[in-house]
């Protein structure tokens, strides 16, 4: 490994950390986003921000350490927004993600500790030609999907999608069943889906697998992008996918897209919410009607009374131990298999 450079997480289906490249830096005309970029850390933000690493983990920094990530764009409605497109003539910008998404931050929450700054060094350069993460993605054939799916949706970022993910990976898993899970749409931090692993996943996808550091990408590049992604996964031949839409459906993330290639293989819906009359909301707005609300907006029973009585669906605290045998008994119906009976104590 090259102990010149910081390789970010984006970096993981790449051989980048294996074998040497060339630095050069190119006229921005000549950017594209998922291209893979060498950049100066020029003030390192807060104390508390760190870089995610090709395996997962958290490092910390200095100034004038040069890390690898990737050109995209972000736009979290509770945390940051940039795109690479925002960069000028000085060559500054920000880690949008800890996990080496480049861009220049555009917004910022006041509640988000001051992002990294970085000074672009130039682009990775193999054999005279720019390396991005397309060139890493591996090419398998068109197959139709047709796993049974437990979708996950949001009313916004950080509304508990990706816990709520675990819990049901994990009930699955006690079953017995073979699970692969995956996040379709979102920002780049592998934190995410390496955690779902670490509850039973046998397997574990993204968008950085077809190559993109966000799915913020033109629709129907993104579409097709998509259906490769879902060959990749329809070829584990597991019992189940659970499938995450990072952020809310509603956002320019096209979760729109990746619930519709999915919608014919979903069994059960889980929305995870931030707030009551966010859950009405996105109901209203996706004509989604949800098996199960779960995430923030559950916290206590006056949250899940509200949004039983507001959109007459079951809302579950599934982070309560007390709500498992209500989630196995939901899931099982769903699936058309009993839960209950296949279980296996630890």
């Amino acid at each position: 490994m090259n102990s010149n450079y910081i390789f970010s997480s984006l970096l993981r289906i790449s051989d980048l950390d294996k074998r040497p490249f060339e630095v050069k830096k190119l006229e921005k005309i000549k950017w594209k986003t998922g291209d893979y970029v060498v950049g100066k850390i020029t003030n390192p933000g807060d104390d508390r921000m760190k870089i995610e690493l090709i395996n997962g983990r958290m490092r910390s920094f200095m100034k004038e350490d040069l890390v690898v990530g990737a050109l995209g764009e972000r736009y979290a409605t509770l945390e940051a927004t940039g795109s690479w497109r925002e960069v000028e003539e000085d060559g500054i910008m920000h880690l949008l993600t800890g996990g080496g998404l480049l861009g220049k931050c555009t917004s910022k929450s006041v509640y988000l500790p001051n992002l990294i700054e970085i000074e672009y060094a130039g682009h990775v350069i193999r054999d005279e030609e720019v390396c991005k993460m397309d060139d890493f993605v591996a090419k398998v054939p068109y197959k139709k999907f047709e796993l049974p799916v437990i979708l996950l949706v949001g009313t916004s970022m950080s509304a508990g999608k990706t816990t709520v993910a675990r819990i049901i990976v994990n009930q699955l898993k006690r079953a017995g069943l073979k699970i692969v899970a995956g996040k379709l749409t979102g920002a780049s931090r592998f934190r995410d889906t390496l955690s779902l692993k670490d509850v039973g996943a046998s397997h574990i996808f993204d968008f950085v697998d077809i190559g993109l550091p966000s799915s913020i990408y033109p629709r129907e590049k993104f579409r097709k992008k998509l259906r490769q992604l879902l060959s990749q996964i329809y070829e584990i031949k597991a019992d189940v996918a659970v499938i995450e839409l990072g952020a809310s459906p509603l956002e320019p993330y096209n979760g729109d897209i990746a619930f519709e290639e999915l919608k014919d293989c979903i069994k059960c819906t889980v929305l995870c919410a931030s707030d009551p009359y966010a859950v009405y909301g996105v109901m209203k707005s996706f004509k989604l009607r949800p098996d199960i609300v779960s995430g923030i907006a559950t916290n206590t029973y006056a949250g899940s009374d509200l949004i039983e009585k507001l959109c007459g669906v079951k809302a579950l605290n599934l982070i309560d131990p007390e709500t498992a045998q209500e989630l196995r008994r939901i899931l099982s119906e769903k699936l058309g298999m009993s839960l209950h009976k296949m279980t296996k104590a630890f």
